[in-house]
C-alpha cells in the first residue's frame, strides 16, 4: 500500500520526537530511527506501509542524493578526485568479489546468487554514511572522501548489478557490450544530470523569487533521475550531478542571496524528512524479518562484507602512499568501519527478480548485514571518530 498522508503524517511526528530523543541522549538519529521503527511495527498502531525498490528510489533517494552532492565543494572534491574514483570503482569490484567468493565457497550459494549479493551490497550506502557522518559533525578531507566515495560508488554498483541481472535472464555478455553498458549507465546519467542542472540554473537566473527557485531545485532533483532512468542510464548519478553542478557551477545563471537561504534551509528539511522515512521503514521491515533460520549466512555475510571493505582500502589507499594524495591509516581506518550499508542494498535487494538463485535469502542476509551496519557501526562511529580526534570530544 502507498504511503498515504495519515501513515506519513504519523511516521513524520515519530521521526520528530525520535530527533528530540536522540538529541538529548546524544545517539545516532538513524540508531533511534530504525529502533523507532522496529517499536512501531509490533504495535497495535503500526501503519501498513510497504518497504520497496520504488518508493526508496524514486521517493526517498533524490532528495537525499541531491542534498548532499549540493553541499559538496568542487574544489575538495577535484583534488582528491582520483583517491575517490579509484575506491568507487577497483575497490567496489574488489569487495563484491571477496563477498561473492566466500559466500560460494563458505555458504554454498550458487554462483549467480553469490555475486548478485556481492554487487548490491558492495557499495557503501549514501544514505546511512551521509547521516551517520553528519550527526557525528565529521569535517574537512575525510568528510568529502567519506561523501563523496558513497555517492560515486553507487554508479559502478549499478553496472555490476545490471551485468548479473543479465545473466540471471539468460543473456552472454562480452567484454566489449559490458563496456558499452558502462559508458551508458555513468556516461548517461552524468550527461542527463548536467543537462537538468544546467537548464534548471538558467531559469533560476532570470528570477528572484524564493519559491520558484525552490521549484527549480526541486525539478531538477527528481527530473534529473526520472529522466535518466527513463532512457536505462543511471538515475544515482544524473541527480548526485544535478546537486553538485547547481551547488557549484555559476555560470548559467545564479540563485539569488534570499533564494539561496530559502533553499538550503527546504534541502535541509527535504533530506530530513527523506531520511527519516528510510530509516523507519527500514526498522519495520526489520521487524518481520526472523533471522534464525539464515543465522549462519548471515554472520558469515557480516563477516566477508567488513574483509571485502578491507580489502577495497588498503590496496586501493596503498596506491596513493608516496603522493600528496595520501590518505592517512586514520582516514582508511574509519573508511572501513564507516561503510554502512542501508536503503540503496535493500532496494536493489528487493528488486531482484524471480530467477536470480536463492533470491529470499539474499533479501534475508542484506537486512542482516544493514541491521549489523546500523546498530553496531552506526552506534560506534561517533566513539571511533572522537577517539581518532576527528571530531571534538
Amino acid at each position: 500500500m502507498q504511503l498515504n498522508l495519515i501513515n506519513g503524517a504519523l511516521l513524520l511526528l515519530i521521526a520528530a520526537v525520535v530527533a528530540m530523543l536522540t538529541r538529548r541522549l546524544r545517539l545516532p538519529y538513524s540508531v533511534g530511527l530504525v529502533a523507532a521503527g522496529i517499536l512501531l511495527a509490533v504495535s497495535p498502531w503500526a501503519p501498513n506501509v510497504s518497504l520497496t525498490k520504488d518508493l526508496i528510489f524514486t521517493a526517498l533517494l533524490p532528495p537525499l542524493l541531491f542534498e548532499a552532492a549540493f553541499y559538496i565543494p568542487w574544489n575538495q572534491l577535484r583534488r582528491d578526485f582520483s583517491v575517490i574514483v579509484v575506491l568507487a570503482t577497483l575497490g567496489v569490484v574488489l569487495s563484491a568479489c571477496v563477498t561473492a567468493v566466500g559466500m560460494h565457497y563458505l555458504v554454498g550459494w550458487e554462483w549467480l546468487g553469490a555475486l548478485a549479493f556481492g554487487v548490491l551490497i558492495a557499495a557503501t550506502d549514501p544514505v546511512s554514511v551521509i547521516a551517520t557522518f553528519k550527526e557525528a559533525k565529521a569535517r574537512g578531507r575525510l568528510l568529502v572522501l567519506v561523501e563523496a566515495e558513497s555517492l560515486l560508488n553507487d554508479g559502478t554498483a549499478a553496472v555490476a548489478f545490471g551485468v548479473v541481472i543479465a545473466m540471471a535472464a539468460g543473456q552472454q555478455l562480452t567484454s566489449f557490450e559490458i563496456g558499452v553498458m558502462l559508458l551508458k549507465t555513468i556516461g548517461g546519467g552524468v550527461l542527463c544530470g548536467g543537462a537538468v542542472a544546467l537548464a534548471a540554473l538558467l531559469l533560476a537566473g532570470r528570477t528572484d523569487d524564493h519559491l520558484v527557485e525552490i521549484t527549480f531545485t526541486t525539478v531538477a532533483a527528481y527530473g534529473s533521475f526520472l529522466f535518466a532512468d527513463h532512457f536505462g542510464f543511471s538515475g544515482v548519478l544524473a541527480t548526485i550531478t544535478a546537486g553538485l553542478v547547481m551547488g557549484n557551477f555559476k555560470s548559467f545563471g545564479t540563485i539569488s542571496d534570499h533564494g539561496t537561504v530559502a533553499v538550503r534551509a527546504f534541502w535541509e528539511y527535504a533530506a530530513f524528512v527523506a531520511n527519516s522515512m528510510v530509516f523507519l521503514l527500514i526498522g519495520m521491515h526489520e521487524a518481520h524479518q526472523d533471522f534464525v533460520p539464515i543465522w549462519l549466512p548471515a554472520v558469515s555475510a557480516i563477516a566477508l562484507v567488513l574483509l571485502g571493505r578491507a580489502v577495497a582500502i588498503y590496496p586501493c589507499c596503498l596506491l596513493f602512499s608516496r603522493s600528496l594524495l595520501r590518505v592517512s591509516m586514520k582516514h582508511q581506518h574509519i573508511l572501513l568501519w564507516g561503510s554502512l550499508r542501508g536503503a540503496v542494498a535493500l532496494a536493489l535487494a528487493l528488486g531482484l527478480p524471480p530467477e536470480v538463485p536463492q533470491r529470499e535469502k539474499i533479501i534475508a542476509v542484506s537486512f542482516a548485514v544493514v541491521a549489523f551496519s546500523v546498530f553496531a557501526q552506526g552506534l560506534s562511529m561517533g566513539v571511533r571518530l572522537r577517539r581518532m580526534g576527528e571530531i571534538p570530544g
